[in-house]
């Protein structure tokens, strides 16, 4: 394996790293539908802002959020959508793992995405 090899199988290593955090998944998934500040992220995370703003610098350090400033308040945007399509191949491996092996989904709340891949008609949330 050549230094370049290794160098793209460290950057996966540290993206996956960064994304192995709950929360920040479900930060992705609420940035999905646009940009959004620290303050709107916390409400719906249920978070302290300062929490919010940890997972977000290390999102930030990934390169995987863009901040842009408005006066005092900071929106943050998704740099590429792809890492959601990332994320949206492996949630479907896990929902079919649960579903084909009930040992396996016993151990685990029902699956219930915070978004579907495509928006819902009314803007609410679609289960798939």
């Amino acid at each position: 394996m050549n230094d370049f090899t290794y160098a793209i199988y460290f950057l996966h290593a540290q993206i996956m790293k960064t994304l192995a955090q709950p929360r920040r998944l479900m930060i992705l998934d609420y940035l999905q539908s646009g940009e959004k500040s620290v303050g709107e992220l916390a409400e719906l995370l249920g978070l302290p802002q300062a929490n919010v703003s940890q997972h977000l610098a290390a999102l930030r350090a990934q390169e995987i959020v863009a901040t842009r400033r408005e006066g005092n308040t900071i929106f943050y945007s998704l740099v590429d959508p792809r890492i959601l399509k990332a994320c949206d191949i492996f949630h479907d491996f896990l929902s079919d793992r649960m579903k084909n092996n009930e040992a396996f989904a016993s151990h685990f709340p029902r699956l219930r995405p915070l978004r579907d891949a495509e928006p819902a008609p009314s803007g609410k949330t679609a289960e798939r």
